[in-house]
């Protein structure tokens, strides 16, 4: 009879331990920093170096190795919105630690109700999405065109939620709005590993491999109208899910032969 594995074990202990408590510590005094910068600095730039600081703190203390790979997708537009699946709390992290510029993302709106999540997202300028009433989720992109057209590159998750078992679900029109409204090129992202270490439900990590983030090419929408979403929804959908194939070594889904 073979004996259990003892690492999902260590793992756990070493979570509760040592990776829980520092992130934990690292969130709280980055975040009280930022709050404190919030003050007097009004573009946010200060206070997005120091969640890129927090960000990779985090990456740090997982013990995982974060590959980015598309890098050079990331500076062929100053402004865009990026979409990227949304697998595990450690995806924000994960984001922070590889785009190299200033952004701002949506998230949803019942974060900002939080003690001091709330207030750090509210003095950094991030947009929240209220999706309960159809009024709440227009006002809510509506305030990121504003934010594209001014010239802050954007963030979003399409599926709005994380995704229980790491596979990706139904994408949301939201991205390929904000992307139309605002006549900004639309940029897939793709998130590999990380569902692997932080599974939905737990805040225990389990370093079973590397992390990539992966860029895509940028969807033009020059001149496209709203009319458009459900073309440029999956657009973006299959360009995602051609990135997680391409780093899982899987063939791409735009080119199996259809059955």
């Amino acid at each position: 009879m073979s004996r259990p594995n003892p690492l999902p074990r260590f793992y756990r202990w070493r979570s509760n331990l040592i990776q829980f408590p520092l992130f934990c510590i690292v969130t709280t005094l980055c975040g009280s920093l930022a709050l404190f910068v919030s003050l007097f600095e009004k573009s946010g730039r200060i206070q997005h170096r120091i969640a890129q600081f927090w960000a990779r703190l985090c990456v740090l203390i997982s013990f995982a190795k974060l590959t980015v790979r598309g890098a050079e997708n990331l500076r062929k537009c100053p402004v865009a919105v990026y979409a990227g699946n949304h697998t595990s709390y450690m995806d924000t992290p994960v984001i922070f630690a590889s785009l190299p510029f200033q952004f701002r993302i949506l998230a949803k709106q019942n974060l900002w109700k939080m003690p001091f999540i709330g207030w750090y997202l509210n003095r950094s300028g991030q947009i929240p999405v209220d999706s309960d009433t159809t009024r709440g989720g227009h006002v809510s992109l509506s305030a990121g065109v504003r934010a594209l057209k001014a010239g802050m590159p954007l963030f979003v998750f399409p599926e709005g939620s994380r995704t229980p078992d790491g596979a990706l679900k139904e994408f949301m029109a939201g991205a390929a709005y904000l992307a139309l409204r605002a006549q900004v090129p639309l940029i897939p992202v793709a998130l590999n590993g990380v569902f692997d270490l932080m599974p939905m439900h737990t805040h225990h990590v389990y370093p079973k491999g590397g992390l990539v983030l992966s860029v895509g090419e940028p969807i033009d929408t020059t001149g496209m109208t709203i009319r458009q979403i459900p073309e440029v929804n999956e657009r973006l959908r299959i360009a995602i899910e051609d990135l997680l194939a391409q780093a899982e070594g899987r063939p791409a889904a735009s080119q199996q032969a259809p059955a």
